[in-house]
């Protein structure tokens, strides 16, 4: 890096790798908002002239490139380290969004902390991670997930709605140290929004620290599938992101036995047939078996489609009805800030942070960089987490 003097720092000039510069802007997909931001972008491109320091500064915050990036002798390699399974049917080969990629990226940083620290607290590794192999029982490998998580046969049922349902289960994959995270941003930026359409959720296996995160942008009627399928991900050792479209898995084998293992930890096959009604109309049905097993209807829908008790076309029917309906009474965003703070971050991630603070383990202000809360708004929080007392 070559700096051209002056005497104000902020004139400073700065010589940059045109290459990196393009790729900056193509990852971001903000070229024109740039080309307005920086009327002499096209001539940083050509090397005819340099942006100053605090403009090369403000280019990065708006590219979500680090500046260290720009001095790069090439552009770095957009990659994630886990398969990325798009389910069948979808042919278009898409780059992946910065928003993903730097959301997997800031969940490993959080992950590797949190297993090292559990390490160093010599907690055990916890013994369902891969624990069974594709080529096991789908049925064996269902109840073992509910005999970890402590779910009771019928578990679902004392709940009066299927929300209440995913709200227990997903406190008892918690008490099980899995980390749950349901996000609709980029960490706690709310103008970096994920697409669903991309991804409903991704899962990155670890033996003392394995994590789930939930699209919060999704259908909530889908996340409690989403959830189980990542669940499944977990007990067989595969990490990976997926966007599981209509609830239908890629074409790939680990992928197929996930989806299986996941619809009959919600649904077992045997009780499902015993109470499904072949010749009532699947408008009528399939709300009444929600009802029953305290699942979301896409979910029973999935399950009769499993079944061949409904047809392909009369599911995506279903299914494309089902999330219009939801979508047109879904409820204006916000709600308390230390319950979304929670569910962004992952109660366990939470409390350990918190926790390791405390004990002087970690300072404040990598507990700053790993939370994304800073000052007095992380205190508020550490306080939430440890009494439940909002102030």
């Amino acid at each position: 890096m070559s700096v051209k003097s002056a005497n104000n720092p902020r004139f400073c000039r700065v010589e940059i790798n045109p290459k990196v510069l393009e790729w900056a802007i193509e990852y971001c997909g903000r070229r024109n908002i740039l080309l307005k931001k920086f009327p002499k972008l096209n001539s940083w491109l050509e090397a005819k002239e340099m942006p100053t320091i605090h403009q090369l500064e403000e280019l990065a915050k708006m590219t979500f490139v680090p500046l260290g990036y720009f001095f790069l002798d090439e552009p770095p390699k957009e990659e994630i380290d886990i398969p990325y399974f798009r389910t069948q049917g979808d042919q278009t080969v898409k780059k992946l969004s910065p928003e993903l990629v730097d959301t997997i990226q800031l969940m490993k940083r959080r992950q590797n902390w949190l297993s090292d620290y559990f390490k160093e607290k010599e907690y055990e590794r916890l013994p369902f991670v891969k624990s069974f192999t594709i080529t096991d029982d789908i049925k064996i490998i269902a109840e073992n997930i509910r005999k970890v998580l402590e779910l009771e046969n019928f578990w679902a049922s004392k709940f009066s709605t299927w929300v209440e349902a995913l709200s227990y289960l997903q406190r008892r994959i918690e008490e099980a140290r899995i980390v749950v995270v349901i996000n609709s941003v980029v960490g706690n930026n709310t103008h970096r929004k994920l697409d669903p359409n991309e991804f409903r959720g991704f899962v990155l296996v670890d033996e003392y620290a394995p994590l789930i995160f939930v699209n919060g942008a999704d259908s909530k009627s889908a996340q409690m599938f989403t959830i189980a399928h990542e669940l499944v991900h977990i007990w067989v050792g595969n990490s990976a992101v997926f966007d599981l479209k209509d609830l239908q898995p890629a074409d790939d084998e680990v992928e197929q036995f996930c989806n299986r293992v996941a619809a009959e930890f919600l649904v077992p096959e045997e009780e499902f047939r015993q109470v499904f009604a072949v010749d009532n109309n699947i408008d009528e049905t399939i709300p009444k078996l929600a009802r029953t097993f305290k699942v979301s209807e896409l979910v029973i829908a999935r399950r009769a489609l499993d079944l061949g008790y409904i047809t392909k076309k009369e599911y995506k029917e279903f299914y494309e009805n089902y999330l219009k309906k939801e979508k047109n009474s879904k409820q204006p965003a916000g709600g308390d800030f230390y319950l979304i703070q929670q569910l962004r971050l992952g109660r366990v991630f939470s409390e350990a942070v918190v926790r390791a603070v405390k004990e002087g383990k970690l300072l404040y202000r990598d507990a700053y960089r790993l939370t994304g809360l800073y000052g007095e708004t992380f205190e508020k929080f550490a306080r939430f987490i440890e009494t439940g007392e909002r102030t």
